[in-house]
Order: structure tokens, then sequence, then C-alpha cells
């Protein structure tokens, strides 16, 4: 799957003070980056997926859908830990605008590795979409082992790839050894891509990529290049501005970097709350500093 190399982006989804959609908001954030990334996600965790209506998120899709124009790839959020609602969720979509389906692993029921098996190859045996794992062990509260996505993806073709999150390279080195030829395993977090591309992944699904689509898909692409020291100079260059977009959670810290630069506001639906003025004041002074 060739449109899975590269950079791929997790959408936000941008909401105006009342904390209604704001569609105008979402469709700036698109052609923001249409011209400069590989594929788009929609309705991942950065979308703030746990906190939207099922009407919502219907809405989002075909809002996206309109506006895009230049035919991006686009990949859906469907994920849960009740597997038989996940399957009613694929069922009830049509999903031919799709490339594939990303899922989450099961959250919270602290499933075995078998019951990890179970619940994908219940969701791949009922449909024909294509699935992209999602292991997010800070979030799920378990972690999808190596064994386990091997064996997935040797018994399931089209279980397509990994968006790996777990943090630990070793883990992604793993998979990559021993995972199959058309397998991709991209990169789930925006600090550890590089190093699991130069050793052998296949791109990553990136936050950051929103405020810097230029950048991170230059990056990316040097990495693939195998232009080490290239892809390194421009990480470093935007490496505290990562840390920052992390420092009061996610998306908290994109939205509020999208608000500094004109392109959406910085909303977000409780729990989560928007980003403090000092997250505010420290991006803005590093854009002054380092991004004239």
């Amino acid at each position: 799957m060739k449109k899975l190399y590269g950079t791929g982006v997790a959408l936000v989804t941008p909401f105006k003070k009342n904390r209604k959609i704001d569609f105008n908001g979402l469709e700036k954030i698109l052609k923001y980056i249409e011209d400069k990334v590989d594929y788009l996600i929609i309705l991942g965790t950065t979308a703030e997926n746990s906190t939207l209506e099922e009407n919502e998120k219907k809405d989002i899709i075909e809002c996206i859908k309109n506006s895009n124009y230049k035919k991006i790839p686009l990949i859906l959020g469907i994920g849960g830990n009740n597997t038989e609602n996940v399957i009613k969720k694929i069922k009830s979509i049509n999903l031919s605008d799709f490339l594939a389906i990303l899922s989450i692993s099961p959250y919270y029921n602290n499933p075995s590795q078998e019951g990890i098996y179970q619940h994908f190859k219940s969701i791949v045996n009922n449909t024909d979409a294509n699935i992209i794992v999602y292991n997010v062990p800070k979030r799920t509260g378990s972690n999808v082992f190596p064994e386990t996505i091997i064996r997935l993806a040797n018994d399931f073709n089209r279980i397509i790839g990994i968006k790996e999150a777990s943090g630990n390279i070793l883990q992604s080195y793993n998979i990559i050894k021993k995972k199959p030829k058309n397998f991709s395993v991209i990169a789930g977090d925006d600090f550890i891509s590089l190093p699991l591309i130069l050793g052998g992944g296949n791109g990553i699904i990136s936050v950051i990529a929103q405020g810097f689509p230029d950048k991170i898909s230059k990056m990316i692409s040097l990495a693939k290049s195998n232009k080490v020291k290239e892809a390194f100079s421009i990480f470093y260059e935007i490496f505290n501005m990562i840390y920052l977009l992390y420092e009061e959670g996610n998306p908290t810290g994109i939205k509020t970097f999208l608000e500094i630069i004109g392109i959406c506001s910085s909303y977000v639906r409780l729990p989560l709350l928007s980003g403090t003025s000092n997250l505010k004041k420290k991006m803005e002074f590093l854009l002054k500093k380092n991004y004239k």
C-alpha cells in the first residue's frame, strides 16, 4: 500500500466557542495542508472522537469528503472496546471513499493478547475494508505485543499496517524485522518518527504536521531517502515545539498552535481543557524566535 508511505495527518475537530463543530475551521485546515501531506486520518484520537455524537461524525466525514478537492487518501478512525459495536459501526458507514480503517486496540477492558487477536479477527471477518491497528498503551491500558501484530499480519492480508505509539522503539523494530513485506509500520508519535523510519518503517501519522506540513513532509521524505543529517536538522528545529504540543496533552497543544497561526480556534470539549495562557505564550515566543 504505497499510499501509506510518508506523512499522514491526524486531523483535529475545530469547535466554536459554544463547542459546536466549526466546519469553516476544518475546511481551513484542509486547505492549509492539502498539497503538502500524503494522507489524512479522520475521527482519530486527535479529533476528540470520544466526545462526538454519531450525527456529528457523519457531518465531519461529509465535510472532509466534499472539501478534499485534491483527493488525498482518507483513513477513518473506527474503534472501541466493544467488538460487536465496532463491527456495527463499520457496517453502518459507506467506506468506498476510504483507503482503510484505523482501529484502536480495545481500551479499559485490558484484554489478553489472545483477546486482542480475536477482537481484530472478528472485525476483519466482518468487513471488506483494510484495517490499520492502532497501538497506544498510554491511552488503552494494554500493549499489543509484536508477536500478536505479526500473527494478525500473517493471518489476514487486509490488516495492512500498524500505527505504533507504544513509545518503545525496540518494539517497533521487532515488528519491522518479522512483518510480511506489504505490512506497513507507521510511527504514531512525532518524537520517534525518524528512528522508526530509519529502522525500516513506512512513515508517520503526525499531529504536528497540521502546523508544519511542509517541514514534516520534507523531514519524512529525507529520512526515507536515508538523508539522515538533513532529516534530523529539521527535527531539532521543531523539537521544542513538539514538546510544547504535548505539555498539556493532545489535542489541546495542537489546537492552541493552530489558533496562534490563525487556522482555527483552540476550543476543546470536556473533560479536556483549552491550553493555558502560559502554554500560548511559550508557543508564541518560540514561533517568533525560530519561525519568522
